[in-house]
């Protein structure tokens, strides 16, 4: 039977289980999860934070990470800047980056949510505003929900995954883990 680890990465860690080939130790998932044979099915950049799945199983790795099967992603999205109607519908019809147009975006400006203490804290100034939205994708690019912001004029300040198609962060705290 397969396996399946739900992960809640914190910020700064590499979505991978070795940091070979750096000067300086960087945290991993071997700092978080001692579990062998498994592996993490898609990633997350070092500073997002949120839902990692991992599994020891080849064929579910691939449907969980690849594209082409278009797996929901649900982020939510600390953005500096006011948010209005025309960047959301711009993110909601899908933005042009620089590898090519995104596919439409799910968008909503939601209510700050109650998340763990980031560390080191995002970047607090009084005279910028700051929202968060909730962006669900289908697609996997590196780094698109922050371009897509930043394209629509709203950089991201914190970025937490908090759903992969059925499986969500509810109820596990950063740096925990838990069987699916």
């Amino acid at each position: 039977m397969a396996r399946l680890i739900l992960f809640n990465k914190p910020y700064g860690v590499l979505s991978q289980f070795t940091d070979r080939g750096s000067p300086t130790a960087r945290a991993t998932l071997s700092d978080h999860v001692a579990l062998p044979g498994v592996y993490p099915a898609g990633r997350l950049d070092r500073d997002s934070e949120g839902l990692l799945l991992l599994t020891d199983d080849g064929r579910l790795q691939a449907r969980i990470a690849d594209p082409r099967f278009k797996l929901a992603k649900t982020y939510w999205v600390q953005v500096e800047g006011a948010v209005d109607e025309a960047a959301m519908a711009r993110l909601r019809q899908g933005v042009v980056l620089n590898d090519g147009p995104t596919l439409a975006a799910e968008v909503a400006a939601i209510d700050p949510p109650v998340l763990w203490e980031r560390v080191p804290p995002v970047r607090f100034r009084k005279s910028v505003p700051d929202h968060w939205l909730s962006i669900t994708i289908r697609e996997g690019r590196n780094r698109q929900v922050r371009r897509m912001t930043a394209a629509v004029g709203l950089p991201t300040l914190r970025l937490v995954r908090w759903r992969v198609g059925e499986w969500s962060l509810d109820g596990l705290e950063s740096g925990a883990w838990r069987e699916a």
